[in-house]
């Protein structure tokens, strides 16, 4: 052991490279844990609760509004993230950059591709004086809604797919060393 391995220029190098990655499994535990919980927890909790369906869905959407801006700020500062590692040399970002870029996507179509057609709907509907479920509209919604909800679902397992590549990474460089 030399007497330069403990001096805390030589301890600095390792923290440095390990914040963002530590930063990144945040982003991702943020990203996928809200996702699921937000889709697959509450919202069928708010329907199954309230009193009407229609009540429920104004909650549900103001919560998937929040979930897909949130995806969109973690998903462009994962992105950030991915580059800086894959410019330091940290080759497995690769991999996670498609995957992140996966989600991206499925939030920019799913939500904000989709949901403005769907609220037009819903105005229209409210315009007739009842609500989407109830109107001529009714079909066309649940087109919009099964697609909307095909990419939710696709974005889910990109996100399993995520957590479990930043967990088998585990922190370990490309060279397979543990850092802590």
């Amino acid at each position: 052991m030399s007497l330069t391995a403990n001096t805390p220029s030589s301890q600095a190098a390792p923290r440095e490279g390990l914040l963002p990655d530590r930063l990144f499994l945040l982003l991702t535990v943020v990203w996928a844990g809200s996702l699921w919980t937000i889709g697959y927890l509450v919202a069928p909790t708010l329907f199954a609760s309230l009193p009407s369906r229609q009540m429920a869905g104004m909650v549900a959407g103001q919560l998937f509004r929040t979930e897909a801006i949130l995806g969109v700020v973690i998903g462009v500062l994962q992105l950030v993230l991915c580059n800086v590692m894959i410019r330091r040399g940290a080759t497995h970002y690769r991999a996670l950059r498609w995957l992140v870029l996966g989600m991206l996507c499925c939030v920019l179509i799913g939500y904000f591709g989709l949901q403005p057609f769907m609220e037009s709907l819903r105005h229209k509907a409210q315009a007739l004086g009842v609500g989407v479920g109830d109107s001529p509209f009714r079909a066309r919604f649940g087109l919009l809604h099964g697609i909307s909800s095909a990419f939710y679902l696709l974005q889910s397992l990109l996100a399993l797919a995520l957590v479990w590549r930043v967990a088998a990474h585990g922190g370990r460089g490309d060279k397979g060393r543990r850092q802590m």
